[in-house]
């Protein structure tokens, strides 16, 4: 199963600052045409060092972030599963 997951985001936003203080995290998937879906929680980390943000830094990201991964706006956010329930067929169980 997939357990890190890496989003981008504005270091000036909300969830940021929440999550320095507090690294508790979910996320959720889901797959409407098949009424299905997973939820993960664990643990978000946010990145700021310049290997971090130059993996995952995409052409055309510019348009958000005009100094490029170096911008001081644009961080990574580092997901790590430990647990997760699964839904499907009006069912749940859990994931470890």
């Amino acid at each position: 199963m997939l357990h890190v997951f890496y989003f981008t985001t504005n270091t000036s936003s909300m969830r940021v600052k929440q999550y320095i203080n507090n690294t508790k995290a979910c996320i959720y998937f889901c797959d409407k045409r098949f009424f299905r879906g997973v939820m993960l929680k664990g643990t978000m980390e946010v990145l700021q060092d310049n290997n971090s943000k130059e993996m995952i830094w995409q052409e055309g990201d510019t348009m958000y972030y005009s100094k490029g991964a170096i911008d001081p706006d644009y961080c990574v956010l580092k997901f790590t599963a430990e647990s997760g329930r699964f839904y499907s067929n009006f069912k749940s169980e859990d994931l470890d």
